[in-house]
């Protein structure tokens, strides 16, 4: 990655995180409570090399096997620190369970008992714990992956019950709008259930509608195109 492009990336990360500390403070949240997740699908490795340089520590893959492509398994103190921590932000499918315990620092996408419980025997089996959120699919639409809302009570009680998995929160990715605006209700919707569930971190926000999803109670954005640029 030469000095321009790393150039264009630090002004990236500068705009996302400038726009990201204006929408905390403009409802009266600390910013340091907003996670940034650098959605890295169809990034590069040097993309990836370039952002770390910008400053970014978190980064998300939708599958397991780009991220292992692209990230090196954690291991020390000192290399998870090199590395950052990398979440899966996309559909988890349970043959790849095995592979995605442990190397993943959170998986965003548990959104049924049978994924759950896969998770729990591998990680019960490594004798570590790991990081999981519910997906939710707030709009019950029929291509989107996630529990159904009216379901989500019964899934986050039976998850809470494994003592290998540690349920953090709630996930979801509302209906694609060209508005921001029009996905506010969605991200409403989804901090109420998660507060009637005492769940209270949220993964919601893409680069089109981040600033919407903080004002509505984001803990992880997960943004894309605004750092990378678009892709395939």
């Amino acid at each position: 990655m030469n000095v321009a492009s790393d150039g264009d990336m630090v002004r990236r990360v500068a705009r996302v995180r400038a726009v990201i500390e204006a929408a905390a403070v403009r409802c009266g949240r600390d910013p340091s409570t907003i996670t940034l997740v650098a959605a890295s699908k169809g990034a590069s490795r040097a993309q990836i090399d370039a952002a770390r340089r910008a400053g970014l520590t978190v980064f998300g893959e939708n599958r397991v096997q780009e991220a292992y492509e692209k990230f090196d398994p954690p291991g020390s103190d000192d290399d998870r620190r090199r590395r950052g921590e990398v979440h899966l932000i996309g559909p988890l499918q349970t043959n790849k369970v095995k592979r995605a315990v442990g190397f993943f620092d959170l998986i965003h996408s548990v959104d049924r008992l049978a994924l759950a419980e896969a998770i729990q025997r591998e990680a019960a089996r490594r004798s570590m714990t790991q990081a999981v959120l519910v997906q939710v699919n707030i709009g019950a639409e029929a291509t989107k992956h996630g529990v159904l809302p009216d379901a989500t009570s019964s899934l986050v009680e039976a998850v809470r019950s494994l003592p290998n998995v540690s349920l953090l929160g709630l996930m979801a990715i509302p209906p694609v709008a060209d508005d921001p605006e029009r996905a506010r209700p969605w991200f409403s919707r989804l901090r109420q259930l998660a507060v009637s569930l005492k769940l209270p971190r949220l993964s919601m926000g893409m680069s089109s509608d981040f600033e919407v999803a903080i004002e509505e109670g984001a803990s992880w954005i997960r943004i894309g195109s605004a750092l990378f640029g678009h892709r395939r």
